[in-house]
């Protein structure tokens, strides 16, 4: 099995979990630490990555500290996977540094701190959910009970289930629970909710932020922009191999300028509003009007006095707002989208 766990979706050969550190994994002399000794995680510095004349990463410099969740977001051919296989030993930078833990990836692999639940990992399909996790149990030195992180997962009453026979979300459950199997420290995960329903995605989420509280570190790349904005301690936004915003989800959001006015208003002249200093778009639902503007004062001083309005509302761009402004082509990525940065 490979780092990324190409027959598993995991990463991480046999190298023991964390009642083997002692011997085996972090020792005081290994690893840079952040402020108050804490270490850190993943530490890039100028990290580049070419594929002949195509440059995927450009210059990203970007510590995560232990306890960290940290979401990162792009478009497709941002550079998110490109970084992620550096980070996992599966591809050497062009240029620039890497560290997990102060090590090699490969170093921190080896050892037991990294896992990794990827999206195209494989699964046997005539085995059965448990057998699938004991079977990669067998290739640590040391690991956690099979019954407690299936029980984790939350598919401990499907352990006599053929893998075949699962849905994709109880499948990407079994990835998450072999994961956990080392107990790492450092835990990646690539679109981990897809498949899942409401209820599971929950779930999932409510069993990392555990982990994240004793210590573990996540790092997630998803699509559900939502997941992000409610889970995450921190949000990275990537384009064109760039980080052009790194904060928490309501910095990250304070840097699509602007605000949404909505207000109730029947018969509503749209090309008024839209003669409004500072509006960038009108939408009309029926008799509701939401009027996105940089100058949402203005906005809601005319409807309030040169119209009939009632129940106006002013709210801050979402999540999505920010990531379309500020990963879009037609963006300026000059550096000024960097206001959240750490």
């Amino acid at each position: 099995m490979n780092a990324a766990g190409t027959s598993s979706g995991t990463a991480g050969p046999a190298g023991g979990g964390r009642s083997a550190r002692s011997m085996t994994g972090l020792l005081p002399g290994d690893r840079k630490r952040a402020n108050g000794g804490t270490p850190l995680a993943i530490e890039l510095s100028g990290l580049h990555k070419s594929f002949g004349s195509v440059e995927a990463v450009k210059g990203v410099d970007l510590n995560v500290a232990s306890g960290e969740i940290v979401a990162f977001l792009g478009p497709n051919g941002a550079g998110k996977t490109s970084t992620i296989d550096v980070i996992l030993g599966l591809s050497q930078p062009s240029a620039g540094e890497v560290s997990v833990y102060g090590m090699q990836p490969r170093q921190a692999i080896s050892r037991g701190l990294v896992s990794a639940v990827l999206q195209t990992g494989g699964l046997l399909k005539d085995l059965t959910v448990a057998e699938t996790a004991r079977y990669t149990a067998s290739l640590f030195a040391h690991s956690q009970p099979v019954d407690e992180v299936l029980k984790r997962a939350g598919i401990a009453d499907i352990g006599d289930r053929m893998v075949g026979k699962c849905s994709g979300g109880e499948k990407q459950r079994l990835r998450f629970a072999m994961a956990l199997l080392s107990d790492p420290e450092l835990l990646i995960l690539d679109e981990p909710t897809t498949g899942m329903d409401v209820e599971g995605r929950r779930s999932f989420w409510a069993a990392i932020r555990q982990d994240a509280e004793l210590g573990r570190t996540v790092l997630f790349a998803t699509h559900y922009l939502e997941e992000a904005d409610e889970y995450a301690d921190r949000i990275i936004l990537l384009r064109h191999g760039q980080i052009v915003a790194d904060g928490t989800a309501a910095q990250v959001k304070a840097l699509a300028a602007g605000r949404t006015v909505r207000a109730t208003l029947a018969g509503a002249d749209e090309s008024a509003l839209r003669g409004i200093p500072g509006v960038d778009s009108v939408e009309m639902r029926g008799d509701t009007v939401l009027v996105h503007s940089k100058d949402s004062d203005a906005v809601a001083r005319y409807l309030l006095t040169s119209t009939s309005a009632r129940d106006l509302e002013i709210t801050t761009r979402g999540l999505e707002d920010a990531f379309l402004a500020l990963t879009s082509d037609d963006t300026d990525a000059n550096g000024s989208h960097t206001g959240a940065s750490r």
